[in-house]
């Protein structure tokens, strides 16, 4: 109880200082939201009463506690340009993000544990050398880069073989799961090519580790082949540590699927957040943010 009441306490100095960083960090930017509101021809008192009206001409002690207060309240707040709850927004757009994520984990998982495990159980030396040039040259493509190969290959249209949509997601959502399915397919195929090459080198590494240990080598006098002793003890045994490493993995996905969203044109977390900063929209950019550092 101790250690779980210490670990709370933690987490909730961590988010504090996290709201703080990003309150003042969007203040420091350049622009304004009442003169993007305003219009580009709106005299100063125009732009003067619309920071009036929003509250940006309070003291910053005091925005900073009204919207901490309707954090504290699950309120996220309302977005200054579009008008609409930043709660909702977040709901809906999550919806393209989350099962983005999730998929990118499970390509990753799918690539990076046998390809993990069989560089482990070879013992051709050409193999094991074609298994790190894979784990290497996997992990140092950009996801930008990576992507767009990925178009030029598979989407309809424009691609070699005009297999999968390459933009955008369908006005339904999930009420029809098989396009919905098939645009994220693309996406989650670019972010978990590289998240996978990393999974492989984790669990090349912590497997190998297992599979000199005396754990391995009691299962094989009791009759278990190599093969069998790596799959069956190594790798039960390094889960504990491959599963941190997934843990951290999915959080890193968090952010790092925001230029994924952009290229495929997903409306998304990312996509959301890229167009409110470039509006200045400062209630929204915030809220977002922090509720993203927090899911972290």
């Amino acid at each position: 109880m101790r250690f779980v009441a210490r670990r709370l306490l933690l987490f909730v100095a961590a988010l504090t200082g996290l709201s703080i960083l990003v309150f003042l960090a969007l203040r420091v930017l350049p622009g304004d939201v009442a003169a993007v509101m305003a219009g580009t021809n709106a005299t100063a008192a125009r732009i003067a009463a619309l920071r009036m009206e929003m509250g940006l001409d309070r003291p910053l002690p005091m925005q900073y506690a009204d919207w901490l207060t309707g954090l504290l309240h699950g309120d996220l707040g309302v977005s200054a340009i579009s008008g609409k709850s930043v709660a909702l927004q977040v709901g809906v757009r999550s919806a393209v993000t989350f099962p983005l994520i999730v998929l990118s984990l499970a390509i990753a998982l799918l690539i990076g544990l046998p390809l993990g495990c069989a560089a482990v159980l070879t013992r051709n030396p050409r193999l094991r050398g074609l298994f790190h040039g894979i784990a290497i040259v996997g992990g140092a493509v950009p996801a930008l880069w990576g992507g767009l190969l990925l178009i030029l290959l598979f989407s309809r249209g424009t691609g070699l073989l005009g297999l999968l949509p390459a933009q955008g997601f369908p006005d339904t959502g999930w009420a029809t799961p098989g396009k919905a399915l098939s645009c994220l397919l693309m996406p989650a195929l670019t972010t978990g090519i590289t998240a996978g090459a990393s999974i492989m080198r984790y669990t090349r590494a912590a497997v190998g580790d297992m599979a000199s240990s005396q754990a391995v080598d009691m299962a094989m006098a009791c009759g278990m082949t190599r093969k069998q002793a790596v799959l069956r003890v190594a790798l039960r045994l390094a889960t504990a540590q491959l599963v941190s490493v997934v843990g951290l993995t999915f959080a890193q996905m968090i952010t790092g699927v925001m230029v994924v969203e952009n290229l495929f044109a997903l409306p998304g977390l990312g996509a959301m957040l890229v167009t409110d900063v470039g509006n200045r929209d400062l209630i929204a950019v915030q809220s977002e943010l922090f509720l993203l550092a927090a899911v972290f």
